[in-house]
C-alpha cells in the first residue's frame, strides 16, 4: 500500500458486502478484525467465482504470511459497503492482494488492507508454483 490513499479507479473488481450487527464493536464502528474478514472473503470469493479455487478439493491453497491494514474513516452496521480488490505483486508462488473498503458515497476508502498469500501444496504444505490459469486470473486484478 502506498503512502497516499487509493481511489475506486485503483481497483479492477468490486464486491458489495452488507455489514452485520455483530460487526460493530463497543465503539459503534466495525471492529478491526472485520476488515481482515472482508479481505479474506473478497479474495477467496473472487478466486472461487473465477473457477481457480475450490476450498474442499483444490490441490493448492494460499497461506497468509503477511498482512496489514490502515484505517482512515469509520464504517458501521447497517452500512452496505463496496470492497475493491487488486493484486500488486505476483511471484513464483506468492501473491499480494490489496482491498479498499468504501462507504457507498465515498471516492476514497475508509480502510485499505493487504495480505500476502504463499500458495502451497494442500497436503505437503510446501510452496508450489502458481498454475497458468490461476496466474491469468490474477493478472486481470493488476
Amino acid at each position: 500500500m502506498s503512502a497516499e490513499h487509493t481511489g475506486r479507479a485503483d481497483y479492477p473488481v468490486f464486491m458489495e458486502i452488507a455489514t452485520r450487527w455483530q460487526d460493530n464493536d463497543v465503539y459503534g464502528h466495525l471492529n478491526n478484525v472485520v476488515y481482515y474478514e472482508l479481505l479474506d472473503t473478497v479474495v477467496n470469493r473472487h478466486l472461487i467465482e473465477q473457477g481457480v479455487l475450490d476450498p474442499s478439493t483444490s490441490e493448492q491453497i494460499g497461506l497468509v504470511v503477511e498482512s496489514g491494514c490502515r484505517y482512515f474513516a469509520s464504517l458501521a452496521y447497517p452500512e452496505v459497503i463496496d470492497v475493491g480488490l487488486r493484486v500488486t505483486h505476483i511471484g513464483k508462488s506468492s501473491v499480494r492482494y490489496e482491498v479498499g473498503a468504501f462507504a457507498k458515497d465515498a471516492d476514497t476508502p475508509a480502510a485499505e488492507a493487504f495480505f500476502v498469500h504463499v500458495y502451497v501444496d494442500s497436503k505437503a504444505r510446501r510452496p508450489k508454483p502458481l498454475p497458468a490459469d490461476f496466474r491469468a486470473v490474477l493478472e486481470k486484478l493488476r
